[in-house]
């Protein structure tokens, strides 16, 4: 159990001591029943905003004062008592502050212990075993065949990634998924724009890129165009077309391929890789299903789902062509996940435009499968936007992912020749500057700003660490200096809160929360380093294991992220 556990079961403890009467009896009996046990009190037990104010606050006292009708300061005052004396091993003091908060600070044994801690257990340190039971499928990236990967699923696929191994650190079974478009209009645009050009056997994720590009522009301006368009699309669903189906998977194999690549370089895999035609079928059945239930019915030839008396948008879900649209698929694609691997919870990330549409989705999927609904939580990521206001080529056309990257790399490399370190330093500039924002929060990014060694960037992080390597390098058998330090260091007192940091942004869905707290780690090492000597000082092996502490920390936190961790820069 981490720090922040221990303190908040001593509160927990001490409330209810406080809300049982003495025996014998009392008239504020009444109140114990009232009260029915500390552990139902929301409170909250956290780090304070500065240092003075102790390594751990609670709000205790003020959330069960009305509950045992006592005065909060009074309540934090009998609070802080108890406390000194559960935690005396622990704690050097325990104070009351403003209306009723409790200020605990640890002792500097208790810290030295927590930082030996971090230094000894490696790449276990910080990881729980909350979850080990649980098995927990998430969606992520979701790029459709026939375009290339834009930004808008890296973003989805570096918050995917980051969810994927925050939760496996609290002991979870994850499975990744990725779901893609393989089927439907877009896919009949880039096939007609590939036979428009002769191309029968693509070979490339740029000249199908093109080849829907085209197909779609063709698609407003030529009715002849339209209708042989939505004739290929309807020859697809069909998949009698010999011809077709070949360039449909050849084009299909091409997209995937490019995928992966990208995938590799941004450190994810995938357990499932799901698509549009393999939910088709399932999620027809389904809503015909859900029509002679009367969870959908028929308007002007298609099969809808009337969100309205749900407080969700109506939508189609097989249009009047009798075509699955991608909400149908969706429904069939609950049900291929379950079939497949059955989890107790489901995370799906995709873009904030996407969240009305998910939720239709969910209202009608809770009509058909409640459990399957319950278990389902959509996470929306926001739209990267660069700080230039330029999102396309030169050619007009929208940034790829892979275009993007390309770019970073080429800027990291100016300061970092060898390939691999300016691909580390690229990746983590990029993938800092998504994590940094909440999930659901566009992300301005600012090339410059993003490979700064001056702080808030991915590098600043990398760099942190490179440097704390190379202390540690110089470290020897023999090394003297076995004094410690009369109080704490700084950065002792933040490396304490890792394991609870890490739990909290797992819980949340928030990776944001392990960036903001990584990046003042850095902050914090990087003034230890500078004011405090090392190799050579009185305190040379406690201060070689607190920065052992940080290099652990600082690693552990990065591959939390999915963010390289550099050997030099």
């Amino acid at each position: 159990m981490d720090m922040e556990g221990k303190i908040r079961e001593a509160v927990a403890r001490a409330l209810r001591e406080l809300a049982t009467p003495a025996s014998g009896g009392s008239p504020d009996a009444s109140r114990s029943d009232a009260f029915r046990g500390a552990g139902e009190v929301a409170f909250t037990v956290e780090r304070p905003t500065s240092l003075a104010h102790g390594d751990y606050a609670t709000n205790a006292a003020m959330a069960a004062a009305k509950q045992l009708g006592k005065n909060p300061r009074e309540l934090a005052d009998e609070l802080a008592r108890r406390l000194t004396d559960e935690l005396d091993d622990i704690v050097s003091h325990v104070a009351v502050a403003g209306p009723g908060f409790v200020n605990v600070t640890l002792s500097r044994e208790a810290i030295a212990l927590v930082s030996a801690e971090a230094a000894a257990r490696g790449e276990a340190w910080g990881r729980s075993t909350e979850r080990e039971s649980q098995r927990v499928m998430i969606e992520y990236s979701n790029p459709n065949a026939f375009k290339e990967m834009h930004i808008g699923h890296l973003v989805g696929t570096i918050i995917g990634e980051a969810l994927s191994r925050l939760i496996e650190n609290e002991g979870a079974t994850v499975a990744r998924a990725t779901f893609g478009g393989d089927i439907g209009p877009n896919v009949a645009k880039a096939l007609w724009g590939l036979r428009a050009k002769g191309i029968a056997e693509p070979t490339v994720a740029g000249e199908i890129g093109t080849a829907y590009a085209e197909g779609s522009n063709a698609y407003e301006a030529d009715p002849k165009a339209k209708a042989e368009i939505d004739a290929l699309n309807q020859a697809l669903y069909a998949g009698g077309d010999v011809a077709l189906m070949e360039l449909w998977r050849k084009g299909r194999d091409v997209s995937v391929e490019e995928f992966r690549r990208l995938w590799r370089l941004l450190g994810t895999h995938f357990d499932f890789e799901f698509f549009d035609s393999d939910t088709t079928e399932t999620g027809v059945r389904v809503v015909q299903d859900g029509l002679a239930k009367g969870i959908f019915k028929k308007s002007d030839g298609a099969i809808i789902y009337d969100g309205e008396r749900k407080g969700v948008h109506t939508m189609v879900f097989i249009t009047s062509h009798n075509t699955p649209t991608y909400e149908a698929k969706d429904i069939g694609l609950a049900f291929l996940k379950e079939e497949r691997w059955p989890s107790d919870k489901s995370i799906i990330v995709s873009g904030n435009e996407q969240t009305g549409r998910f939720k239709t989705v969910l209202a009608a999927l809770g009509e058909i499968a409640l459990l399957l609904a319950a278990k389902t939580t959509h996470v929306a990521n926001g739209f990267l936007k660069l700080a230039s206001g330029k999102m396309s080529s030169r050619t007009g056309t929208v940034i790829t992912a892979g275009e993007f990257i390309r770019d970073i790399i080429a800027r990291a490399s100016e300061k970092n020749p060898d390939p691999l370190v300016a691909e580390q330093v690229a990746v983590g500039a990029i993938k800092y500057m998504v994590l940094r924002q909440s999930p659901g929060s566009d992300i301005i990014f600012d090339p410059e700003q993003s490979l700064s060694l001056e702080g808030d960037s991915g590098p600043y992080l990398q760099y942190a660490l490179v440097r704390a390597v190379k202390l540690l390098s110089y470290e020897s058998e023999d090394a003297g200096g076995t004094a410690e330090p009369a109080a704490p260091y700084a950065i002792e007192r933040l490396i304490l809160h890792y394991p609870e940091v890490a739990a909290r942004a797992a819980r949340e869905l928030s990776p944001n929360l392990l960036t903001a707290y990584l990046t003042e780690l850095a902050s914090v090492w990087n003034s230890f380093y500078a004011s405090e000597q090392v190799l050579g000082s009185p305190e040379e092996t406690y201060k070689l294991r607190v920065a052992r502490a940080f290099a652990n920390t600082m690693l552990n936190g990065l591959t939390l992220l999915g963010i390289p961790a550099p050997e030099k820069m």
